[in-house]
């Protein structure tokens, strides 16, 4: 029997601005699968992001927050950054500029790990050979700025992964990169929760990216969960119009997902 990591209650989420309020999630039900890989499906403005905030408690201080998370998998309240590690969808803004990559690394493992610097930086190479950062020690001493985009995100995977969560939250994190590293960062993440163990909550506005990897697929169209169920079931027998009009307008389910052989 499977184990569920989390679950949403009639979680709702409204963000304030003066004296006007705008709601992001309603009344939101929601099982996540220890060892899964959900991906959350919806336009922008659909709650999507909200939901991964709400998850990791990056909410900002507007944001209002009613109903429930619980975390049975885990016995108690989760770490951010250590029981859950985020991969946000800009790594030009996640990565600090003026530190160099290794040190950034070093220092999730150092705070969530209890790591001396020298293990820290040894863990911080580990991680970057891993995510396929070619030259990994010597990517060690550089920049975010000198790295390419899709480098970059490879550099924040590695960052989330340091401390070893049961949860990884992507964000988008493919939106920026053509289609050929796009499958290459979904296909490493792929790789990296299957060999950890990671729950994976994959974000995207992709239909078909997410089709090709993803357990099971989680619909949000204006702040509200309209359909879930296994990837195949969705793609087979939608339910929901709006889950009819994503399929249409961006799978052809004639020709195989992206990263179909990804899995194999």
């Amino acid at each position: 029997m499977s184990m569920q990591l989390a679950t949403l209650r009639d979680l709702s989420v409204l963000y304030r601005s003066g004296s006007t309020t705008r709601p992001a999630l309603a009344s939101v039900n929601l099982d996540i699968v220890a060892g899964e890989r959900l991906a959350i499906i919806g336009e922008s403005g659909s709650g999507k992001s909200t939901l991964a905030l709400a998850l990791a408690g990056l909410l900002p201080d507007n944001a209002e927050r009613t109903g429930q998370i619980a975390w049975p998998g885990l016995g108690r309240p989760p770490v951010p950054g250590g029981d859950i590690g985020f991969v946000f969808q800009d790594p030009g803004s996640s990565l600090n500029p003026v530190l160099r990559i290794g040190e950034q690394i070093a220092e999730v493992a150092r705070r969530h790990l209890g790591l001396g610097w020298r293990a820290a930086h040894g863990r911080a190479l580990e991680l970057l050979a891993r995510v396929r950062i070619p030259q990994p020690k010597a990517a060690l001493a550089a920049y975010a700025h000198e790295l390419s985009g899709g480098q970059r995100q490879r550099v924040a995977i590695a960052s989330a992964i340091a401390a070893g969560p049961r949860l990884l939250i992507a964000d988008e994190p493919t939106s920026a990169l053509d289609m050929v590293v796009q499958a290459e960062i979904v296909a490493l993440l792929d790789e990296l929760v299957r060999a950890d163990g990671m729950t994976l909550l994959f974000i995207t506005h992709d239909i078909a990216l997410a089709s090709g990897f993803a357990d099971r697929l989680a619909v949000f169209s204006d702040a509200r969960l309209v359909e879930a169920g296994t990837s195949a079931e969705v793609l087979a027998r939608p339910q929901n119009a709006y889950t009819r009009h994503l399929i249409g307008s961006h799978i052809d389910l004639a020709t195989p997902p992206l990263i179909a052989g990804a899995t194999q």
